[in-house]
């Protein structure tokens, strides 16, 4: 079972999710826009050294806390690592209030009928129980629609809902993610048909089982109020995507019952080389920013 004070949490209080889950191959890219470069390391392990130093340091900023941030969503050596010598979930819920996530999917497949699955998880329950015993209170996974091909988008959600009965099967509540491409040219229509696919699966779980959703903020506002209101749906966030933080603020503060889950635009303004007090204060603008987008809307 998930935990109750952290389900609470989840389902009713203001503010918004931390995407602090860049993976190996987002991870040079996250470190670039703070101002570190291909050059300034070699190797796998001192790029993730690195980019955990850059967490570690938007967790404990002052401004970081479940007051506004009701969630962070972790990558599995951002679980596995500590903040001033305590294991992160525990820091983050204990510390700081944050509900913390696991992003658990382990990359896309080659572009299919328009969409990109993800690759199989053969590994997923032994993650799964790992993380449930460090605190994890649930998980991510990301697909991405590139065009609006009914096939290719039901088979993504097919096994989003797969994957994540399995995760419910651990005690752990599933965010799923079948990310529409801020890029693609039928992207209206693709959310059509990714609204229905979603609400088909939502109808076909068992009574007392929920999931959450992280989508693409839609091209028509409130265009996903029919998930935000469902029985089993317990929060629906919407990702950034390549938005820019103002326009991703724009654009979802007209958008009803969903929050953010932001990565690229929570740390948009961050850099390596800022004082402490500067890094704190750019932070805290972007949080306060953020959350106004997801609590007032227009």
């Amino acid at each position: 079972m998930v935990d109750a004070k952290m389900l609470n949490k989840m389902s009713s209080a203001p503010g918004f999710i931390a995407a602090l889950d860049q993976s190996g191959g987002s991870t040079p890219g996250a470190l670039r826009l703070y101002g570190v470069s291909d050059t300034d390391y070699q190797g796998d392990e001192e790029m993730y050294r690195l980019v955990h130093a850059m967490r570690v340091r938007i967790m404990s900023a002052p401004a970081f806390t479940g007051d506004k941030v009701i969630g962070a969503i972790l990558f599995e050596r951002t679980m596995d690592g500590d903040v001033e010598g305590q294991a992160v979930p525990s820091y983050l819920w204990e510390k700081r209030g944050v509900v913390p996530f696991l992003k658990v999917d382990k990359g896309l497949n080659a572009e299919e009928n328009g969409v990109q699955t993800m690759k199989p998880m053969p590994e997923l329950d032994t993650l799964l129980i790992r993380g449930r015993e460090k605190g994890i209170f649930g998980t991510k996974m990301r697909s991405v629609i590139g065009h609006a091909d009914k096939a290719g988008i039901a088979a993504v959600v097919k096994q989003q809902f797969e994957v994540a009965r399995q995760i419910i099967g651990q005690g752990l509540m599933p965010i799923i993610e079948p990310e529409v491409s801020i890029k693609s040219p039928t992207k209206e229509q693709a959310e059509a048909i990714l609204r229905d696919e979603i609400a088909q699966q939502l109808d076909k779980l068992p009574a007392g089982e929920t999931v959450m959703l992280k989508l693409t903020i839609p091209t028509v506002a409130d265009f996903y109020a029919p998930l935000v209101a469902h029985k089993s749906v317990i929060r629906v966030v919407a990702l950034s995507g390549g938005y820019s933080t103002a326009d991703a603020c724009e654009k979802l503060s007209h958008n009803h019952g969903m929050i953010a889950s932001f990565s690229r635009a929570l740390a948009e303004n961050l850099r390596v080389t800022m004082s402490d007090v500067d890094f704190d204060a750019s932070l805290a603008k972007t949080i306060d920013q953020i959350y106004a987008a997801s609590v007032n809307k227009s």
